[in-house]
This record gives structure tokens, sequence and C-alpha cells, in this order.
């Protein structure tokens, strides 16, 4: 007999769910107890077993996303358009949502299921029984009612795109968002020097120019105790870039880069650049089995443009990448541009999402093309061909 249970804390989760989900540190319980620990106020996390008889044979998480017109958008001047497109994205997603999956991270790192011991159809259907589990969990406790539930972050070639039936009954959208960008990287790439050698002229000088333009800024890794003496700073450094986006779901909290680093250990990297030691910038790296996934990073605005800062911080990602033998180096979305500068290649993604209002669910693509505009970007080709 197949069978659902909901946890409301990680403390709580059975033995069982760290073997199960050995492939992927974002669904790994030290990785959710950072979250746990160190999360935007607005976002409440579920836990979903999904049982054979006894045995765990899948999991979901699920985040409940309170979503806010002031953390949503950040800018105070606005045109008449923004405003306009304001309103109209704040009718569709102001208030309670559930996500399944992760919305501080690009990505589907969200769901995940046994083949061998339960069907595709029978996982999802059971994890939505889960999801109206917590709406009325919610209802009952908080008397708070959830406007909309998305299934978050899926590439193309993902066998759930197999599940019409399931997505139609529950009248959930396919939607387009931006693309994940990712490298891969080359077998030949034994050293850094391997992948310069393989940009070609225009791309190895602009390489060139951005470390020149460094300028005597230095990058070095912060441990445990540098990463808590430098909470507030890395904060504010993280908060220039983060507010400095168009549409913005949650804000991290101080204690963030800190209970990452407390609960990953070694598999969660902090990079600090420092000019005159002063710390002017940062990135962040977890390491995902064969995958490294780029994070949040930050940066002082005044040394972004004039040192390069931004571009200068994807070489080092990609530099770490290759001098630790990972297959792929995620860099994420936004910045798309300058992402396949290095050699990153843009992976299309889709979500599944339902509005609780039958008019906006009815026009919800349309709405959402509002949202996640197509943005006209020129793919870069910076390898000889």
């Amino acid at each position: 007999m197949k069978s659902f249970k909901i946890y409301h804390a990680v403390a709580n989760l059975p033995h069982s769910w760290d073997g199960i989900v050995a492939h992927d540190i974002f669904l790994q319980s030290s990785y959710l107890k950072a979250l746990e620990e160190a999360s935007s106020n607005n976002i409440q996390f579920f836990y979903v077993g999904i049982f054979n008889e006894e045995d765990l044979v899948g999991i979901a998480i699920i985040q409940r996303v309170q979503l806010y017109l002031k953390d949503m958008f950040r800018t105070i001047n606005v045109s008449c358009v923004k405003e306009f497109f304001r309103d109209v994205v704040s009718k569709v997603l102001k208030g309670n949502i559930l996500v399944v999956g992760n919305l501080t991270h690009t990505g589907q790192h969200g769901v995940f299921f046994q083949k061998e011991n339960i069907s595709q159809t029978a996982y999802l259907n059971l994890v939505y029984e889960a999801l109206d589990g917590i709406k009325n969990h919610i209802k009952t406790s908080q008397n708070k009612t959830i406007r909309a539930v998305m299934f978050k972050d899926y590439f193309l070639d993902n066998t759930i795109h197999l599940e019409i039936d399931f997505f139609n009954n529950h009248e959930l959208h396919k939607v387009k968002v931006q693309p994940n960008m990712i490298l891969k990287l080359q077998p030949n790439w034994l050293s850094f020097n391997d992948y310069i050698n393989d940009l070609n002229k225009k791309y190895k000088r602009r390489y060139k120019t951005a470390r020149t333009k460094l300028n005597g800024i230095m990058c070095s890794e912060l441990d445990l105790e540098a990463v808590k003496a430098n909470s507030s700073r890395l904060h504010a450094l993280y908060l220039n870039v983060s507010s400095n986006a168009k549409f913005n779901t949650f804000i991290l909290p101080e204690n963030h880069f800190y209970s990452l680093k407390l609960q990953l250990e070694n598999r969660f990297r902090v990079f600090g650049y420092y000019l005159d030691e002063e710390l002017i910038g940062f990135f962040t790296l977890i390491e995902n089995e064969k995958h490294l996934e780029t994070y949040f990073l930050g940066y002082d605005e005044a040394h972004q443009y004039k040192n390069q800062l931004y571009l200068n911080m994807l070489y080092s990602m990609l530099d770490f990448g290759i001098s630790n033998n990972f297959k792929t180096v995620v860099y994420a979305r936004t910045a798309m541009e300058i992402k396949s500068s290095v050699g990153a290649k843009a992976e299309p993604m889709v979500v599944y999402i339902k509005h609780t209002n039958g008019f906006i669910n009815a026009t919800l693509k349309q709405i959402f093309a509002l949202m996640n505009p197509k943005q006209e970007w020129e793919e870069r080709h910076p390898f000889k061909s």
C-alpha cells in the first residue's frame, strides 16, 4: 500500500531520508537544516515522505511562500507601465503559494522517487494529496488560503512531462521560465590554462583584460570563523545585488551563509575579494556530487564595472570547477549573455503552475508572459571553432 506523511521539521525526518537522496545535496537533511535555520521569514517548509508499506520510496520538498509587494519589487521609483506590471503580478502572486521545489535555488531540487518501487503517476498523485493536506493545515491553523501551486524547474527531457493527464486533471499549466546556464567541462581541461587555450583570440583577450582590471584585488576563501565574523558585510554585499533585481520573492537573512557553512562544511565554499584588506565582493559555491552549483554572490557597486568583478567571479568559479574535477558548472539563471561569454549554454526550463482563481488560472500563460518577458540576448561563442 502506498501512502504519504508530512513532516514539519528536518529533525523529524525518517532515518532513511538521506539514504535515498544521496545524489542531490539540496534534498539532504544537512542542507535542509541550514535552510530551516536561516531562511527568508516569508518561507515555511514542509517535507513529504512517500511510502510503499513501511519503506520510504520517494520524497518531496514543499515551500509555503508568503508573497508581498514590498518583497517582490524593491525599487520605489517606477513608470506608469511598470506600475501596471506590478499591479498585475501582485494580483496573481500576492498571498500564499505552495512551491514543490526550492524557491531559493535554480533547478529541480524538490522531488525524487525510486522508479523501481513506485510509478511516477502514483508518486505525483500522492504528492498532490500531500499538497491538499498542507493547504488544509494552513487554513485550519492560520486561517490563510493558498492562492497558487507550483511544480518548479524541469528540464525539457524530464520524464515528468509525460504525465499529461496528471497536469490536465489538476489544471496545472506548463509555463516557460528563464533557462539554466550550464557549462559542461571538457575532458581535456586538466587545468584552467587548458580552458584558456581553447578560447578564441577575442575571448582570450577579454579574459586577460578582466584579470588585469582586478588591479590588486585579491581573492581568498573564507573558513567558518571568517564567514561568521564577516556575516554582516557579506549580507550587505548580497543586498547590493539582490536589491537591484527587477523581481524577487525572498530576502535572505544575515545568518544564511554562516548556517550553510556550518551545516555543509567543505561542500559550501565562500570566496571573498579584498582590496586593501576590505571585503568588496564575494561568491559562493555548493558542491553537489559532480556538479558545481553557483550560489549567491555580492559586490560593492563602486568596484563592479571598474574592476569587472562579476566577470572575474565567473572565471574563478570555473577555475574551481576544473581544478576540482567537476563535470559541470551550474551558473543558474539571469545574466545569460555574460555567462555564455565564458562558455555556458542555456538549458530551457519550465514550471507547472495553477491559481485557485478560475479566471486567473485560465489566463495564467498570458500573465506569465508579462511577468517573464522574452529577453533579447545574444549567445556568445568563446571557443575556437
